[in-house]
């Protein structure tokens, strides 16, 4: 069977054994937003894709869309993390994350080019027929509802506190405005569908911009760390004190107290392993989840090379590595050992009612928001791979997949909350295969042996990182198991 080579408008070679390059192409507008695999005509002309659209989202845009898909509510518990690590060691397996993310978006590239192919699920129907593409489908699916469903969750719980914060009203009050199920569905309705109704992921560019404004705002809780001393004292402490001067000496000695113990408390470590440092390490590994919507972001960029889109994914994770490790250094310089799992909860207990505060946690339900309509496209794309194949695209599908998605994630916060810790299980299943143990399998499968034989350095090195994502899985799962037998709550995800 003869060899055949083409050239794809990204100049990608693309291979194909016993191909007939006279393939017809009229149907190809028609099936756009459903089937991904492309592949271009005999002819010079400009090659007819298989593809949502012909890729119209800026690179700005595209590193906008991606930054987005990795920024998580994790980034909250990032100083926790580095406190029981130390900052040497922190900084350390931060980088080696990013690395790793950004040699895996590498794998799902690679492997995207030599078949032509910009979707998740049609890469393991590639490589390993209908069980690699139902495997991967529904790895999308659940990792990113548990997503979805944590954000949401942060909307119900921490959006009505903002409210009742900013108006100064009493915790016992039954205005609807303070219950957090309405809420949580009046911004489901009103915001993320919406948002999530758009034919193309390159719309939300402009909404992953102010997300990511929105963290970047976040940061301003450096400034908390040149007006807050160590050891502080709880609101409540304050406010007594505050009542109750004939306490003033009391305060005082209990301040001088602390102080003397600042030494313990209040000092940065450079390297610290405890008890729970094992936790922060599937904390910091999925820290990087944006895998699902890599090749999608990548199908809509305009003028699509491997190179290009590498450059995208290397400068989101730049960014994000960078947000990410001023987040958890300075909100660990401000509270040292004292800094809670949920940083702004700890923030919360010096003053609740702090103006700048109170923005920063408007801010960041802000981002979380509108970071959902982002996770729900791979999910409606998942749902489209699996149970409609071959299928054009249709408007009414289109809304109903994201009206039902929705509609589900909200029973399940509103009606079933104790469910979420499901979701870690999921997390801890279906984040390490897609970040390590798909794109490396995938890669081993799809690029041929003539081209890197199965003992070739490459392969070699991906064999291992999917052993690496296996060993992820299996520190998730038995730190999610001993926290569910010992009634803690120290593992998480980082996503």
């Amino acid at each position: 069977m003869q060899d055949l080579t083409f050239q794809s408008s990204n100049n990608t070679p693309i291979h194909s054994k016993g191909c007939d390059c006279q393939k017809s192409f009229a149907d190809a507008e028609g099936n756009q937003a459903e089937n991904e695999e492309f592949l271009p005509n005999s002819e010079g002309k400009k090659p007819m894709r298989f593809t949502d659209f012909e890729g119209k989202t800026s690179f700005g845009m595209s590193v906008f869309n991606l930054g987005n898909a990795i920024m998580g509510s994790g980034i909250l518990g990032l100083a926790y993390a580095m406190a029981n690590t130390g900052i040497i060691l922190f900084l350390f397996l931060l980088s080696a994350v990013a690395a790793l993310s950004s040699y895996s978006i590498h794998l799902l590239l690679k492997a995207s080019g030599v078949v032509g192919i910009r979707a998740y699920e049609q890469l393991g129907l590639r490589a390993f027929g209908t069980p690699g593409k139902m495997a991967a489908g529904i790895a999308i699916t659940l990792q990113n509802i548990g997503a979805m469903s944590s954000y949401l969750y942060i909307v119900k719980s921490e959006f009505p506190l903002v409210i009742q914060a900013f108006l100064k009203t009493d915790s016992a009050t039954d205005m609807w405005y303070l219950n957090g199920n309405y809420l949580v569905v009046l911004v489901s309705v009103t915001i993320i569908l919406p948002l999530a109704l758009m034919k193309q992921l390159g719309y939300l560019g402009y909404t992953s911009g102010f997300s990511l404004s929105c963290m970047v705002f976040f940061l301003s809780v450096i400034y908390k760390k040149f007006h807050i001393s160590c050891p502080f004292e709880d609101y409540v402490f304050n406010s007594t004190a505050a009542l109750h001067h004939s306490n003033i000496s009391e305060a005082s000695l209990g301040y001088h107290v602390g102080h003397a113990q600042e030494d313990e408390s209040c000092s940065p470590r450079m390297f610290t392993l405890n008890s729970q440092t094992a936790y922060t390490i599937p904390i910091l590994a999925f820290a990087f989840v944006c895998h699902p919507e890599v090749l999608p972001i990548y199908t809509e960029l305009r003028n699509p090379t491997q190179r290009r889109m590498q450059h995208v994914s290397n400068i989101s994770i730049l960014v994000m590595y960078t947000m990410y490790f001023l987040a958890a250094l300075f909100g660990y310089l401000t509270f040292y050992d004292n800094v809670e799992a949920e940083l702004l909860h700890t923030y919360s207990r010096i003053d609740p009612y702090d103006t700048l505060m109170l923005c920063v946690r408007l801010a960041v339900l802000t981002a979380v928001t509108l970071t959902v309509p982002i996770v729900l496209f791979p999910v409606r794309r998942a749902f489209q791979q699996m149970l409609f194949p071959n299928k054009t695209f249709n408007w009414l599908r289109h809304i109903a997949i994201a009206v039902t998605l929705l509609t589900f994630i909200n029973i399940l916060v509103i009606f079933a909350p104790n469910i979420l810790p499901i979701f870690g299980i999921i997390g801890a299943t279906s984040a390490p295969c897609l970040i390590f143990i798909f794109p490396a399998i995938f890669y081993i499968r799809i690029v041929p042996k003539d081209v890197e034989p199965m003992h070739s350095t490459p392969k070699i090195v991906a064999a291992c990182f999917a052993c690496l994502g296996f060993l992820f899985m299996i520190m998730s799962l038995s730190f999610i198991i001993i926290d569910w037998t010992t009634g803690s709550n120290n593992a998480g995800s980082g996503h």
